[in-house]
């Protein structure tokens, strides 16, 4: 603890601002790291039949870090107007102008940069992709203003990880990739209304539109049915990728996660709401560890 305490202390000496760009980057809350880097890692697992090595295990854990973080930035550089009149974000660093527009741009391009290399050390196809990913990821944060659905716009920003993973391991896309993608995707809409329901009263009140306001009161009904689908579409890649029973008892497990999260927003309270989407987090390790386990215990047999 006390060398921690020394490096925090270095830090604090040599960038005295560096708390405001680490609460810019959300590297403070990783929650939005992990829910991308779970599904990532379910699907480098997948195609590479067990441990990627190394090299993409690294790139995959970084680049979704550095994405994320950058992700972040670009949205509170759209919504910083917005962001000033809702409870949940009015102390973001943009919102509160600690940190100007033009360092926050800055910020986010090194991040960017460090992306891009990672990136460069895999392959072509996996290249294209991520400018993909990255086209959408910009996108999504303006889609607020003119869709009810910004959350699928996220879902798929959110789902580029997988077909990348697969490229870079096997430079090739498989049915197995298009069921994880779409599996995640619903996965992603049905945690994302949860989120959005905590801003849902700020957002009516600025015209800004998500599902939480298209559900209306039928969220808790179509969340559900989202997740219902999303372990089917988890059951169906188990079966497309012959996984075994380790696999499967993950996948109970995740639907109980469901169940929970169900329980949690049924007063549809901020508070709730909020636990109901960090608890995804869980779901998501839980299903990685399960194929991890699946190929551990299948390979020594």
């Amino acid at each position: 603890m006390n060398r921690i305490h020394q490096i925090h202390s270095v830090f604090e000496s040599w960038f005295p601002r560096y708390h405001d760009f680490v609460r810019l980057a959300r590297l403070d809350r990783p929650i939005g790291i992990y829910l991308l880097l779970w599904p990532t890692l379910w699907a480098l697992w997948l195609v590479a039949t067990g441990w990627p090595g190394w090299h993409l295990f690294i790139v995959f854990l970084l680049g979704t870090t550095l994405t994320r973080s950058a992700g972040c930035i670009m949205n509170d550089i759209a919504d910083r107007k917005f962001d000033i009149a809702v409870a949940r974000t009015r102390d973001r660093p943009l919102a509160t102008g600690v940190v100007g527009i033009s360092e926050a741009v800055a910020f986010m391009g090194v991040l960017c940069f460090f992306a891009l290399i990672l990136v460069l050390s895999t392959n072509l196809a996996t290249v294209i992709l991520a400018f993909f990913g990255a086209g959408i990821a910009v996108i999504y944060p303006y889609m607020k203003r003119y869709t009810y659905m910004p959350q699928a716009v996220l879902g798929v920003a959110f789902s580029f990880g997988i077909p990348m993973a697969f490229t870079a391991v096997a430079n090739d896309v498989t049915k197995l990739t298009g069921l994880l993608f779409l599996a995640n995707l619903l996965w992603i809409v049905a945690y994302d209304t949860q989120y959005a329901m905590v801003d849902r009263k700020d957002d009516i009140k600025l015209s800004l539109k998500s599902s939480a306001i298209l559900f209306g009161d039928m969220d808790r009904l179509l969340i559900g049915t989202l997740q219902l689908l999303f372990i089917y579409g988890l059951y169906l890649v188990g079966q497309n990728a012959e996984l075994h029973w380790p696999y499967f008892v993950g996948l109970g497990l995740a639907a109980c996660f469901c169940a929970y999260q169900q329980y949690l927003i049924k007063d549809r309270t901020r508070d709730g709401c909020f636990k109901a989407f960090l608890n995804n987090h869980w779901l998501g390790l839980t299903v990685f560890v399960s194929i991890v386990l699946d190929f551990y215990i299948y390979s020594q047999t």
